[in-house]
């Protein structure tokens, strides 16, 4: 069963919200408008699935590995002359 409170009450409750957790999700409300939500981590783990966050975030399905040739530069940086 989700919660929701005010951010001030989150923010003088927080015991009070991690314990909520605990039964379901928990809305912080910001103004009167959700703005966050509170999960215990494994309720956040059950959301992923079996995917890490780090294979979310790495290349989408279908995409090859692309080659790239980086050439050494041989110039060397010389100082600004402001003459």
């Amino acid at each position: 069963m989700p919660t929701t409170i005010t951010s001030r009450e989150f923010n003088q409750g927080t015991s009070r919200a991690k314990r909520a957790a605990g039964s379901g999700p928990v809305y912080i409300t910001d103004r009167g408008r959700p703005a966050h939500v509170l999960l215990t981590f494994e309720d956040y783990q059950d959301l992923l699935g079996s995917r890490r966050l780090l294979d979310l975030l790495g290349e989408p399905p279908g995409v090859a590995d692309v080659a790239l040739a980086i050439t050494r530069r041989e110039d060397v940086a010389r100082p600004a002359s402001f003459d």
